[in-house]
């Protein structure tokens, strides 16, 4: 039961961007629409839980002094699968979410839950921490993606619902609008977490 406790934290009471506020540079570069924030969420989920596997597994075998460089290697790996994947099958993905891509091996949430969690845990709680974190990332850029692209485009995934000859407001989709919603949705958050 504990283990799903560690799955289900990162939706909203340890939410990696609402509440821990990492992440913070793909969160605002990249969240420009509903489609690039699923995308890099995702990505990162995938590194996230398959470094968390790794590490759980190798920690035995890793010296101190070499921990955070061990770390590196193993979530540099994923990176460059994902980045590969992504330019082979998803290029137009891959071409919007461009240098944030690589920058996933320095994600703050990877490195911290690798170090935090993953080299003290088994491999099937680590999985669901990783899961878990992961899961609440990309629900978190794809929420902040949705609002700056319906506020800045009249669209959600693309689809516009506003008319064709009607513009969004500009400011949602360049980095001020990012700044803004975040800061909404951070206070929306709090709210909810006082409440429950």
């Amino acid at each position: 039961m504990n283990q799903w406790k560690n799955f289900t934290k990162g939706f909203i009471k340890e939410n990696p961007v609402f509440v821990l506020l990492l992440g913070m540079c793909p969160t605002l570069g990249v969240t420009s629409s509903a489609i690039n924030g699923l995308g890099m969420g995702l990505a990162t989920t995938f590194v996230l839980v398959m470094s968390n596997i790794v590490i759980s597994l190798i920690k035995g075998f890793i010296p101190d002094k070499v921990r955070i460089p061990s770390f590196i290697v193993v979530i540099a790996s994923f990176v460059t699968i994902v980045q590969m994947v992504l330019q082979a099958y998803l290029p137009a993905l891959y071409a919007q979410l461009g240098l944030f891509i690589p920058l996933i091996v320095v994600n703050c949430i990877i490195l911290g839950r690798a170090e935090a969690f993953a080299s003290k845990n088994g491999v099937w709680s680590s999985l669901l921490d990783g899961l878990g974190m992961g899961l609440g990332f990309a629900l978190a850029l794809t929420i902040l993606g949705s609002v700056r692209e319906m506020l800045g485009a009249g669209a959600i995934f693309n689809y516009k619902f506003i008319p064709a000859n009607s513009d969004g407001i500009l400011l949602f989709i360049l980095a001020p609008g990012a700044f803004l919603v975040l800061g909404y949705l951070i206070a929306i958050v709090n709210k909810i977490k006082k409440q429950a």
